[in-house]
């Protein structure tokens, strides 16, 4: 079936990347430039595809950004927090609508090849703080997409019922290459280990007894003073 991704150039969207190529997809990836603070993924996304012999398409949005102001990855004066997604302050990153603005343009483009879906990279673990990753989100969603035109569209979410953890299994089955993706908030030269996203990306790592490729920087802490759980498992 053809699809169109939605690929930020982060780990989950990557092993979805991998996993809808694994399966037989032909597949079309959309990145989407919407004025946050930093583009870095975009380039680290733009170069997975490249390899892969994926079309890529980056949608520019920038000029919608102040639109989308009150997050900390959009406005200038709003810091981006450190710690885990289960702390309050994360609420922070989330960015007004996103997930609908991303998945409409999406749409658009799958109506336009004619594809069958929409896949986007949203798992269990981003419900909580995400509220456009919830299961009512998305399924209305995927009902709108279906009567957007005469050609109807679904809406894809494979790892929906996975944890980061399963991703990260799932990743290094299919020789994902871990460290040539990007999910700080951050737009430095390393990732900071620090950020909601590093340190959940640390943690799945962590969880599920991989080897983190990722190079932090040296300030960052040790993974086990960042974990909910103190122990693996």
């Amino acid at each position: 079936m053809n699809t169109v991704a939605v690929y930020s150039g982060g780990m989950d969207s990557t092993v979805l990347l991998y996993h809808l190529l694994e399966d037989g997809h032909q597949v079309r990836a959309l990145s989407v430039n919407y004025g946050q603070k930093h583009s870095k993924e975009l380039k680290h996304a733009a170069s997975i595809c490249a390899e892969l012999g994926v079309e890529h398409r980056i949608a520019d949005l920038r000029s919608i950004s102040d639109l989308l102001a009150g997050s900390s990855l959009t406005s200038p004066d709003i810091q981006i927090p450190e710690g885990h997604y289960a702390e309050e302050n994360m609420k922070t990153t989330v960015v007004p609508n996103r997930n609908m603005i991303l998945l409409a343009i999406a749409t658009g483009w799958a109506i336009s090849i004619k594809a069958g879906s929409v896949s986007y990279g949203a798992h269990s673990g981003d419900h909580a703080i995400y509220p456009d990753c919830r299961d009512e989100f998305a399924a209305g969603m995927d009902h709108v997409m279906s009567l957007a035109d005469w050609h109807s569209v679904t809406l894809n979410r494979p790892f929906v019922n996975l944890a980061k953890t399963d991703i990260a299994k799932l990743g290094a089955k299919l020789k994902v290459p871990f460290s040539r993706t990007w999910s700080c908030y951050k737009g430095n030269e390393l990732h900071c280990g620090k950020c909601g996203t590093c340190v959940e990306r640390r943690e799945a790592f962590y969880l599920a007894e991989l080897e983190d490729p990722t190079i932090y920087e040296s300030d960052a802490p040790p993974i086990e003073t960042c974990l909910l759980r103190p122990t693996k498992g």
